[in-house]
C-alpha cells in the first residue's frame, strides 16, 4: 500500500470492485477518489465507502494515479476531458478492451506513463484475473504499483502488449463461455428430468471442483479428463458427442472472433 491518491474514474461494476478492493487491501478512503456520471451514483459511492467523489477534471488534478474503466467507445472523449488537467507523469490506467496504450499516449501529455489492464468480471468476488501491460514511458514502478491495486481482486499476469486482444478473448470474455456452458448442462439436466435447481447446484459444484483440481493438481487437462473417461463408459460417449459436433473447433472459432473485435474496438 502506498501513500498515492488514486482516482477511479467511471465507476461501474469493475471500478467499484477495485474500489472495494483496496480498501480491503488497507487503502485509506481518504486517498481514493472517484469519478461517476449521475449524482445519485456518486452519493451511493460516498455513503458505501466513505470516498470523495468529484468530476473529471478535478481527478485528474488531484490524483496521482487514475484508472479509467469507462466502454470502449466512450474512452477517447473522456481521455481528450483528462488531457489538459493531467501532468505529464500522472500514471494512466486503462481497462477498457481493445484500446491501445499509443492510442491513449497520442491524446495526453508527452510523457506520461500509461498501463493497459484487462481485467475480467469476477473481480467482483475477488477471483479477476487481470492482464497487464507497460506503453512506452511506463516504469516498473508504474507497474508494480498497477499490481498493486488489482492483487486487491484476484491475480494478475504481465503480458506484452501484442498480446493484449487474445488475452481478452480467453480471460476478459472467459467467463461469458463457462456460463454459455454451465446454461446449456441445465437445460440438458432439466431435459432429463431433474428440477431446475437441483441441476443447477451439481453443475456450478462440478465446475469449481474441476476448477479447483486444474488449478491445484499441476495435472494437463487431459489428464484430468482421462481420469473421468473409462472404456466404455458414460463419459467417452458424451465427449464422443461432442467431438461429432465440432465443439471444440467452435470454441477455436469463438475466440478468434473476440480476438478480431478487440482489435476492431482499438481501431
Amino acid at each position: 500500500m502506498t501513500d498515492q491518491t488514486v482516482a477511479v474514474l467511471g465507476t461501474g461494476k469493475i471500478g467499484e470492485a477495485l474500489l472495494s478492493g483496496m480498501l480491503r487491501g488497507g487503502w485509506s478512503p481518504s486517498r481514493l477518489l472517484v469519478t461517476t456520471r449521475r449524482p445519485e451514483r456518486a452519493a451511493e459511492l460516498r455513503e458505501r465507502y466513505g470516498v470523495e467523489p468529484v468530476d473529471n477534471a478535478e481527478a485528474a488534478k488531484s490524483a496521482d494515479t487514475l484508472i479509467l474503466t469507462p466502454k470502449p467507445q466512450d474512452m477517447a472523449s473522456l481521455v481528450d476531458e483528462l488531457a489538459p488537467h493531467v501532468p505529464a507523469q500522472r500514471l494512466v490506467i486503462s481497462g477498457a478492451a481493445g484500446i491501445t496504450t499509443r492510442s491513449l499516449e497520442s491524446r495526453l501529455p508527452e510523457g506520461t506513463p500509461v498501463v493497459r489492464v484487462m481485467p475480467n468480471t469476477p473481480a467482483l468476488v475477488d477471483q479477476a484475473m487481470s492482464v497487464i501491460s507497460p506503453g512506452s514511458h511506463a516504469t516498473e514502478a508504474h507497474l508494480a504499483l498497477t499490481e498493486e491495486i488489482f492483487n486487491g481482486v484476484g491475480k494478475t499476469l504481465r503480458l506484452p502488449e501484442t498480446q493484449q486482444d487474445a488475452a481478452t478473448a480467453l480471460s476478459g470474455s472467459g467467463p461469458a463461455y463457462f456460463y454459455f456452458l454451465v446454461e446449456a448442462m441445465t437445460d440438458a439436466g432439466i431435459q432429463l428430468g431433474l428440477p431446475r435447481d437441483k441441476a443447477h447446484e451439481l453443475i456450478v459444484q462440478a465446475a469449481v471442483g474441476a476448477a479447483t483440481m486444474l488449478r491445484d493438481s499441476g495435472e494437463h487437462p487431459v489428464t484430468l479428463r482421462e481420469n473421468v473417461t473409462s472404456p466404455g463408459g458414460t463419459t467417452i460417449n458424451a465427449i464422443r458427442e461432442l467431438e461429432n459436433h465440432r465443439v471444440r473447433a467452435a470454441f477455436i472459432d469463438a475466440i478468434e472472433a473476440a480476438r478480431d473485435r478487440s482489435r476492431e474496438l482499438g481501431s
